[in-house]
């Protein structure tokens, strides 16, 4: 899946440009061009420059080719560590796209600097060129873009084989994987038993609630969605991980709509295309849980997913009907698309039920956040101040922006209902993205919780380190949220 890692800790030599015809070389951020780098070509990329009027300081901006004396192609960049690490792998991408338009089968890089500056360098452009080396989803039957199969790095050898980046890519190329792929070949069913492969694969406890049992139960607001698919194949999944050593419990929990037709109030065609991905924020989720397997993070996770589809049909549930979610909650359904709210609503009360240290939720939940961010930041909202801290700093340690959104109790009166103890939305859409929260407040309890609206899902032309508009947003912030709390539990 991932291209193959070879490390070098001496510099790239002319003699090795015969064998790597693709090349990225990144240096540091300097005044001049250094004449000492011990970089073959680097005099021809001086004669480069020159000749298109440009300094060196062009490199920290824009991504410079140069055809070497082989044949081959190098990329020079220099990289501004006080940039963010958002602005630095969109840099490092810029620089890759280069490279990898030609569908080079064996790529590779060279770093320069110092030794901090080479470990950061290289491993930021061994992620990203993991994160693009490769296509998510290719089925078209004339010839395919070739994967990256060979990665070399010369001037730094790590001691652990980017084992952090490695695993992150992992995750972050099954979560687009899973997103891009068709809802023919995606149905809940289908989900469910790819999921129990990898549960097999990677030694994941799995349970699941189907439909008989979630109707037992009285977990009315899943099933009111559920029930309009002519399969009677959605169900919530419990995946579970357990480590010796961990001194934390988290529950992750995704939205998991397969298609989203929007129900009795019917998507226009401009708004349904596109809607198999509305189960981006599962996908999320199975991409952390992945990620953390890999790196044996000594945490405690349980991982429950919304599976379902949201169609139309004699049995579809509709405006003004009212429901019994599984804490007893009543709803009145206000509007059919509002639909992922109310998947969530019984998913978080079971994952809240068991008690764990936070839960975390993931969806592609309101049009209001895409409106409130388009699509180059996600929203996140939750209830303790500290926890929106934490959030907030993971996406910026992640290159996965965030922005929180508050969630004042004034706010939950346009939620009221004359006939239920809730409204499941409001018709005016006003603030949505965070009466949509309000309203998942009603079932966490008093546990610590965080919900992300996943606006940055699908962002055309790519985001940060990711080139393609399937970002698999959310993976490396879960990554570096959950390290992060490992840490301050002492166990880091």
């Amino acid at each position: 899946m991932l291209a193959k890692l070879t490390e070098n800790k001496k510099q790239l030599t002319e003699a090795q440009l015969e064998k790597n015809r693709h090349v990225l070389v990144v240096m540091p951020k300097t005044e001049q061009m250094p004449q000492d780098a011990g970089l073959p070509n680097l005099a021809r990329l001086t004669a480069g420059l020159a000749r298109r009027r440009l300094t060196s300081a062009e490199l920290i901006k824009t991504p410079v080719a140069i055809e070497t004396k082989q044949g081959g192609l190098m990329v020079w960049i220099m990289l501004d560590t006080t940039a963010s690490l958002f602005a630095q792998q969109s840099h490092i991408r810029a620089a890759w796209s280069l490279l990898l338009a030609e569908t080079p089968e064996e790529i590779a890089v060279a770093v320069s600097g110092d030794e901090t500056f080479r470990a950061h360098a290289a491993r930021q452009s061994v992620y990203v060129a993991w994160l693009n080396g490769s296509s998510p989803a290719d089925m078209k039957t004339a010839k395919k873009t070739r994967p990256v199969s060979q990665l070399s790095v010369f001037g730094y050898e790590s001691v652990d084989g980017y084992a952090a980046e490695h695993a992150k890519a992992e995750g972050n190329y099954l979560c687009r994987s899973l997103i891009a792929t068709p809802p023919n070949r995606l149905t809940p069913a289908i989900y469910r038993e790819r999921i129990a492969e990898l549960a097999k694969q990677y030694g994941w406890k799995l349970s699941e609630y189907d439909m008989k049992k979630l109707r037992k139960l009285g977990a009315g607001a899943f099933v009111a969605v559920a029930q309009g698919s002519s399969d009677d194949d959605a169900a919530i999944v419990h995946l579970r991980r357990r480590h010796p050593d961990a001194r934390k419990t988290v529950a992750l929990v995704g939205k998991g709509i397969c298609f989203d037709t929007g129900g009795h109030n019917l998507k226009p065609a401009k708004y349904m295309q596109g809607m198999h991905e509305d189960m981006s924020g599962s996908a999320v989720v199975l991409g952390i849980l992945l990620a953390a397997t890999e790196l044996d993070l000594p945490v405690n996770l349980d991982i429950w997913l919304a599976i379902a589809q949201n169609h139309i049909g004699p049995t579809a549930y509709k405006q003004n009907d009212v429901v019994t979610a599984l804490n007893g909650t009543t709803i009145e359904i206000v509007h059919t698309d509002a639909e992922g709210r109310m998947v969530l609503a019984d998913t978080l009360t079971l994952a809240a039920r068991q008690k764990p240290d936070a839960v975390i939720d993931f969806a592609t939940l309101t049009g209001s956040m895409v409106s409130a961010l388009g699509t180059r930041y996600s929203g996140i909202l939750g209830n303790r101040a500290d926890l929106l801290d934490t959030a907030t700093a993971a996406g910026e340690a992640s290159g996965e922006r965030l922005c929180a959104f508050p969630l004042d109790a004034d706010y939950e009166p346009a939620l009221d209902s004359k006939i239920a103890d809730i409204k499941q939305c409001t018709l005016e859409g006003e603030a949505d993205h965070i009466l949509a929260a309000r309203f998942l407040l009603r079932f966490v309890g008093e546990t610590d919780w965080l919900h992300m609206d996943l606006s940055a899902s699908n962002c055309e032309r790519g985001l940060g380190a990711v080139g393609t508009d399937v970002t698999g947003f959310g993976v490396a912030w879960g990554v570096q949220w959950l390290q992060a709390e490992i840490a301050a539990a002492g166990n880091g």
